[in-house]
């Protein structure tokens, strides 16, 4: 079962084992993990500032909005950790802004964890000149355990206090300036989602690195024991509380815990998630669809025919050039292009959904879930990571202390449902599902968590039979009111990253895919030659008939699988080439996809479309997931990986194609 905090504050606080990162207060550290950048982007002898604070806290929405989404994200040297670091600039002066991974104290259980209490601890060119600690208002005590520790050392410190609002709702009223005389250091108030005390922040870092570098605070006896360093620290933190802190007794009843009745209830939660999840993928394929039309025909028609005039006009109509930029460019990339605005409100809806709080009530749902298959509650963050960007996934499995919980964990994630596969849904469903394409998409996305279960439990029954699980230990946030520029921020910088993938390797793809195409095989000119007597079309038919048994053994549908594995979005670009390319009419690809599904499938196309996706959701992972999971879980698992998800891929392709020809 699912372990819950107390949500009031708690006068003797001990450290968390387990951790879960919050998704409603950090809504943006999970882009920054999927880029790797070596240079970082401060002036030379800035400040370096350091941010910690438990994962819980929201950290990473503060550094967010210190530097204005200009940060750089790259392994902190001699680490494997990804460390977010970006410029902080206020009242004409530059700090060098760090976001540490989170920790609850310093006392690590992870990778992350110990670069943190490193970087803190130890002498060296990368120890902060200060740091800021940011602790939860509401959770006083509990989070001043991190700053006892921190005050320990010899340390600039600034403790950034936070959640206020919600305290103040639980008859809690704290004095900045009380609590920092208590703690020995300065505390400003500030609200990171709204970026409100920015500059005050700002000021005391100022101040702090003005002054000389405090004695580290007085512990107890240097012969003491642990469990008598434990006690003093407690002591004090119990008189910090007390002098910066005034119960009035009147805290006022919290809706946050009346809505969790239902939403984390053990029948409830599970209803609630998925009619949640379904209203999502309605609401987007309902407003996205005749937007993308509307693109599609903006660029088969006259983007299309002005490249064509364009070049006819330069004497190079009907060359190898206006191949590779109409059929192929203009064709790929524009099809691809179609869906920014079906990305742009899933993002957005998402953004609002975990600007909410609610997605930390989904770890609850799911924690009983993940002790089924032998994983701890903290593993869903690397899973519902995947369902944006598998990537980030496999990285994200750092968090888990146990090795065989990471390996377990980084092979289920390409299982999940990334971002990118949702393009070829849409494009698929909306063809020959119609107005039910959004409840298709989300019985896929319901399927993905299946595949995720099913395969953890056989995991967890034969090679990891031994491996036991923990429970879920996670401060639920309250839930608050979406704010526009985090979920615009949000929503931008996920985008960013489809655009990006679709100006990058998208581009490269389409190049390779129309060289294939233009080169023959047999008889025929380069660039000249009909799409089904080049190369390509001669490799895709020698590996089709493996997919015969599931209903989509044409050529033309298992190539775009292929040139799939370097990127999901890919499947589009290509098939948009192909038929392009065989026809000369760059639209109306949802007519050839129809009847390339009738002649593969012997007339039951709507089983083997099922078939199809079914595969497009469970086949290898991309290039870049596969190079994540190699560096994370090593060679001969990652290879392991490829091989189980290509097997449960066709075999449940195949019987999904059977099982709908039978009804």
């Amino acid at each position: 079962m699912a372990t819950r905090t107390d949500k009031r504050n708690v006068a003797r606080p001990t450290p968390v084992p387990a951790h879960v990162h919050d998704h409603e207060h950090d809504p943006l550290s999970l882009e920054r993990e999927c880029c790797v950048v070596p240079d970082l982007p401060s002036p030379a002898g800035s400040p370096l500032v350091a941010l910690v604070g438990a994962p819980n806290s929201g950290k990473s929405t503060l550094f967010n909005g210190l530097t204005g989404l200009k940060s750089k994200t790259g392994n902190w040297p001699g680490t494997s950790v990804d460390v977010a670091r970006g410029p902080w600039r206020s009242g004409g002066v530059t700090f060098d802004l760090i976001d540490l991974p989170g920790a609850y104290a310093l006392d690590p259980l992870s990778p992350d964890e110990a670069l943190t209490r490193d970087l803190l601890v130890t002498d060296g060119p990368g120890r902060p000149d200060v740091v800021v600690v940011l602790a939860d208002a509401a959770h006083l005590a509990r989070s001043l355990y991190l700053v006892t520790q921190v005050r320990e050392l010899r340390l600039r410190c600034v403790v950034a206090l936070s959640m206020l609002d919600v305290a103040s709702v639980r008859g809690l009223t704290v004095d900045p300036d009380a609590l920092g005389a208590a703690l020995g250091c300065p505390v400003v108030s500030l609200d990171p989602r709204r970026r409100v005390g920015l500059g005050a922040l700002a000021d005391a870092v100022a101040q702090s690195l003005a002054g000389g570098v405090p004695a580290p605070r007085t512990t107890a006896e240097p012969d003491a024991d642990e469990l008598a360093r434990e006690d003093e620290r407690f002591a004090f933190i119990d008189a910090a509380v007390t002098a910066g802190t005034r119960d009035s007794g009147t805290s006022r009843a919290n809706w946050s815990d009346r809505i969790d009745q239902v939403a984390t209830h053990p029948v409830g939660g599970p209803l609630v998630f998925l009619a949640v999840m379904w209203a999502v993928f309605q609401a987007t394929t309902t407003v996205a669809a005749p937007l993308q039309d509307a693109l599609d025909s903006f660029f088969s028609g006259p983007v299309s025919d002005a490249a064509a005039a364009a070049l006819a006009a330069l004497g190079l109509g009907g060359s190898w050039v206006e191949g590779l930029l109409v059929n192929g460019l203009i064709a790929g990339v524009g099809m691809l292009l179609t869906f920014v605005p079906l990305m742009a409100m899933m993002f957005a809806l998402l953004a609002l959904l975990e600007d909410s709080g609610y997605m930390a009530r989904a770890a609850v749902v799911t924690d009983r879930l993940m002790r089924a298959i032998g994983l701890p509650g903290k593993a869903f963050l690397p899973l519902v990571v995947g369902f944006g960007c598998n990537v980030p996934a496999v990285s994200a499995t750092r968090i888990l202390s146990n090795s065989r919980q990471r390996v377990l964990t980084a092979l289920l994630v390409p299982f999940t449902s990334c971002s990118a596969r949702l393009t070829v849904y849409m494009l698929v469903t909306t063809t020959f599902f119609g107005a039910n394409a959004g409840t298709v998409v989300f019985a896929l996305y319901v399927t993905s968590i299946l595949f995720v279960i099913g395969v953890g439990l056989a995991l967890r029954h034969t090679l990891w039979r031994t491996m036991g699980a923990e429970p879920l230990i996670l401060d639920l946030p309250p839930y608050q009111r979406p704010t526009l520029a985090i979920t615009a921020g949000v929503t931008w910088v996920r985008l960013k990253g489809f655009l990006k993938t679709a100006s990058g390797i998208i581009v490269a793809t389409v190049c390779a895919v129309w060289l294939l195409q233009s080169i023959p095989v047999g008889l025929g000119t380069f660039g000249q030659v009909p799409v089904g007597d080049s190369l390509y079309a001669s490799l895709a038919r020698l590996v089709a008939p493996i997919f015969a048994p599931a209903g989509f053994g044409a050529w033309e549908l298992v190539s775009a699988l292929v040139v799939g594995f370097v990127a999901k979005e890919a499947v589009l670009s290509s098939w948009a080439q192909t038929f392009a390319i065989a026809d000369g009419d760059p639209g109306h690809l949802g007519g050839h996809l129809i009847d390339s599904f009738a002649a593969a499938s012997g007339g039951h196309p709507l089983p083997a479309v099922a078939a199809f996706l079914v595969f497009v959701l469970a086949y290898t992972p991309c290039v870049a997931t596969l190079a994540a999971q190699q560096r994370e879980i090593g060679g001969r698992w990652t290879l392991f990986g490829l091989g189980l998800n290509l097997s449960v891929a066709w075999l449940a392709a195949v019987v999904v194609f059977n099982v709908g020809c039978l009804l």
